[in-house]
């Protein structure tokens, strides 16, 4: 009951935590804004506000939560808390199909974005390779999970220095910019888009909230009980690819968002998916909003991408859980 109620506050202070980032993040900046300016519409701190800041915020917002969410489920999926987009291999996949789509003009078709097309048909190209590496008569080995998603992370980091080398000076530097990692300014209709993906994707997988603590147990422990383990695996990696390539192509590559944020609240409230899901989204929503208004203010009037600050944060981080490794955060 304690914990049931910790866990009930928890969320509560995560949704007004990302409430309150929301609302502070499009007022920090180099350039000091009058809020009173802005609500009367008055330019320039409106068009600042309005046109610069605030979009960005909301991607900064809907992609760390989506982000953070995709890393929950990973680790679900394979039991392990090293896992996330970047570790299988999923973003790399995504960053790849989305460099080819910049390095030769593919602007898409049917109104939607060539970025995003590619980037999702490599996120998903990515996910298949690593599933059928680490499968083998029917069963699947964690551990040979990972070892897959790194080498094809290298395999992609390696086809993307060749892209990298070989397209025209522009191109070059619009690639190497988005492999950095940011959230710059986009249109409402980016982020309209983006926050429309998210949300299906999180209504299917809070739906199975149940069904990923039974699998996150073991796969014949959640057999046993009737669940469809296949079927759920591949719902759960098809979801989390939808989630890494949409996110990637919009703001490349950002690690380590989906590793950080949920084994932090795995720590402190345990692994029920039916808390752990939302407190992810909304935690990892403030995580990324509040690196990416560090990364526009620390070196201002010089920006730093956030791609870079989730590093630094996420680098020690990882080397820690590589030394921990606490399989008790699974029971």
């Amino acid at each position: 009951m304690r914990l049931l109620e910790s866990r009930r506050a928890a969320l509560g202070a995560a949704a007004i935590l990302a409430a309150v980032v929301a609302v502070a993040a499009p007022l920090i900046g180099p350039a000091a804004i009058d809020f009173g300016k802005v609500w009367a519409g008055l330019s320039p701190d409106a068009e600042i506000f309005y046109y610069a800041r605030l979009p960005r915020v909301l991607l900064a917002l809907v992609a760390g939560g989506a982000l953070s969410v995709t890393g929950v489920l990973f680790q679900a999926l394979v039991r392990d808390a090293l896992a996330d987009p970047y570790v299988l291999g999923v973003a790399g996949g995504a960053s790849l199909g989305a460099v080819l789509a910049i390095s030769f003009g593919w602007h898409g078709a049917a109104g939607v974005s060539g970025v995003w097309l590619a980037a999702s048909a490599g996120a998903a190209a990515a996910l298949l390779l690593v599933l059928a590496i680490a499968t083998q008569g029917g069963r699947m080995s964690s551990f040979t999970l990972l070892l897959a998603g790194i080498t094809i992370n290298s395999i992609c980091a390696a086809a993307i220095l060749f892209l990298h080398n070989i397209v025209e000076f522009s191109q070059s530097f619009v690639v190497l910019r988005w492999l950095m990692g940011g959230t710059q300014p986009v249109e409402y209709s980016t982020v309209g888009w983006l926050t429309l993906v998210v949300a299906v994707v999180l209504v299917v997988i809070m739906r199975r909230a149940r069904d990923w603590n039974l699998l996150a147990v073991g796969e014949e422990w959640a057999a046993a009980r009737g669940l469809a383990v296949q079927r759920l695996m591949i719902t759960g990696f098809i979801a989390g690819s939808l989630l890494t390539g949409a996110v990637t192509a919009i703001t490349g590559p950002i690690g380590f968002v989906g590793l950080i944020v949920p084994h932090a609240l795995r720590i402190r409230w345990g692994a029920d998916h039916r808390f752990l899901i939302p407190a992810a989204f909304l935690a990892g929503a403030s995580f990324l909003a509040v690196c990416d208004s560090v990364a526009r203010t620390v070196m201002a009037p010089a920006e730093i991408p956030v791609g870079v600050i989730t590093a630094m944060l996420g680098g020690p981080f990882f080397i820690a859980l590589l030394r921990s490794r606490r399989r008790s955060l699974w029971l």
